[in-house]
């Protein structure tokens, strides 16, 4: 007698059909790539703890769109570097703000690409906090949650499918649901940073957003690395508010609440594949280490495994060219 697991080992030696039964696949359709908009003009810049990740000023940033566009990923996040910055995050509300710009421009060639937008006020603030100060020092979180939603109001006026906040005050989901909808955007979606915790693994993205923190840090509004429960709790508020999906950020340290919610709720899950996860695979590649394509799909495999829908990836061009030779 022969056992079935016999059976099925051998049929797994197959490469077709162990692609036939394989449980979770992957698709360019799930990413999200990252964009970085500069003031300035005819600017490309490598952002150093990157590598192949630059910031363009909007009269270049089409050249990276094209390529994007070109590869199928359905998706862009924005985040905006301006010239001005000062303690009330000013520049965030400019119409002719970088990310607005960059907006309209991206609109206009390809209207079936969704263009996302980072609400927050980290990258125009002077202290480089995600909220309006108090004359102590501290964040006041009902201070921004007005600032927030005229924010994410302009991006929706500058043709943005969804808006993102991502400073994780409370309440700002419901303000900008509030302020959106007052003003005839009722269609436009939210995606909630919901899920955001206090990570070293952010450290590449605040060289490209230029938004460290003048001083301090910003343990007293992102979740503690120790907490899970919280994270039901959080994007329970959130859904209550409005949002339409929700984010995990971290990625990859945090598969098990990527799980967890994606059990929990019938939303749209969506997980940050954040910068230092980037850096840290394009480091070990460079040096021969690993087997950088291979760890690279690896990866995001596991976040979709976990339960992610949509995947925000620095990694997304290079993914998509390789699941185009399969």
């Amino acid at each position: 007698m022969e056992f079935p697991y016999l059976r099925l080992r051998r049929l797994r030696k197959s490469q077709t059909i162990r692609d036939m039964v394989r449980e979770t696949h992957l698709s360019v359709k799930d990413f999200i790539y990252p964009l970085f908009v500069v003031h300035g003009k005819n600017k490309k810049e490598e952002i150093k703890s990157m590598p192949g990740i630059f910031r363009y000023s909007v009269d270049r940033i089409m050249e990276e769109v094209d390529e994007v566009y070109e590869l199928g990923i359905p998706a862009v996040i924005l985040f905006g570097i301006p010239s001005h910055k000062d303690e009330q995050g000013s520049s965030a509300l400019r119409d002719d703000g970088e990310v607005q710009q960059a907006v309209r421009k991206i609109k206009k060639k390809y209207p079936d690409m969704v263009v996302i937008t980072d609400v927050c006020l980290c990258e125009y603030t002077s202290h480089g906090h995600c909220g309006i100060l108090t004359k102590k020092g501290d964040v006041d979180n009902d201070a921004t949650l007005e600032v927030l939603a005229e924010e994410a109001l302009s991006h929706a006026r500058a043709g943005a499918d969804i808006v993102a906040p991502s400073d994780m005050m409370d309440g700002r989901v419901l303000a900008i649901r509030e302020k959106l909808d007052e003003n005839g955007y009722e269609h436009i979606p939210i995606l909630s940073y919901s899920v955001k915790y206090a990570s070293a693994f952010y450290g590449p993205f605040r060289d490209a957003a230029e938004s460290t923190p003048a001083f301090g840090d910003r343990r007293s509004y992102q979740m503690d690395p120790g907490n899970a429960k919280e994270a039901i709790r959080e994007a329970t508020l959130d859904i209550n508010e409005g949002a339409d999906m929700i984010m995990v950020k971290p990625a990859l340290s945090y598969l098990d609440i990527i799980s967890l919610l994606a059990d929990e709720f019938p939303y749209p899950i969506v997980a940050y594949n954040v910068s230092g996860e980037y850096s840290m695979v394009k480091a070990a590649g460079k040096l021969g280490w690993i087997d950088e394509n291979r760890v690279m799909m690896e990866i995001l495999l596991s976040i979709k495994r976990a339960g992610a829908d949509l995947i925000i990836t620095y990694h997304a061009k290079e993914a998509a060219k390789l699941l185009q030779l399969k």
